[in-house]
């Protein structure tokens, strides 16, 4: 009797085991990579946390590394133009850090008055948000928060909370 498993496409591809990225959960996965090329994800049955079993979200987390639509290089659009370009990663990240810059200088508050006249120092900005992705990892949210208390502001949200 013939192994019906030779006929799938993940018979002869590496199983490689990892963690799905987009919660705190830490449900685990294996990955059939193929040629260098990921050509399955499925729930890891002897995982403790989900037991084989992935979310929506997980389940389709292939997607964010196969999609056609996905960004690999940073674009850019300048004033007043209707079509976006590619840029450099050190253009797109200088130009963020000067935007970064300028608004944090332009509304930095290093003290506030109270109803009682006096004044109390609270050192904040409040004109710069921060807004996770449910695809960023535990530790890339932690650093992204620290950031974002790093340059005086607490406005942060998350789309995991959603």
């Amino acid at each position: 009797m013939e192994n019906w498993q030779e006929s799938l496409k993940t018979a002869d591809a590496k199983k490689l085991n990892t963690i799905c990225c987009f919660c705190s959960c830490g449900c685990g996965m294996i990955a059939s990579v193929k040629d260098g090329k990921l050509i399955g994800l499925e729930g890891d049955p002897n995982h403790p946390i989900n037991q084989g079993a992935l979310c929506s979200k997980g389940a389709a987390a292939a997607e964010l590394h196969r999609s056609l639509d996905r960004l690999t290089e940073p674009l850019y659009r300048k004033s007043y133009a209707d079509n976006w370009e590619p840029v450099s990663w050190d253009f797109a990240l200088s130009l963020i850090a000067k935007k970064i810059y300028e608004t944090r200088e332009a509304h930095w508050e290093s003290h506030e008055s109270l109803p009682n006249g006096q004044q109390v120092a609270v050192n904040r900005m409040d004109a710069v948000a921060f807004f996770g992705s449910a695809v960023c990892t535990n530790e890339e949210t932690y650093l992204e928060k620290k950031l974002a208390l790093l340059l005086g502001t607490s406005y942060i949200e998350h789309q995991a909370r959603l």
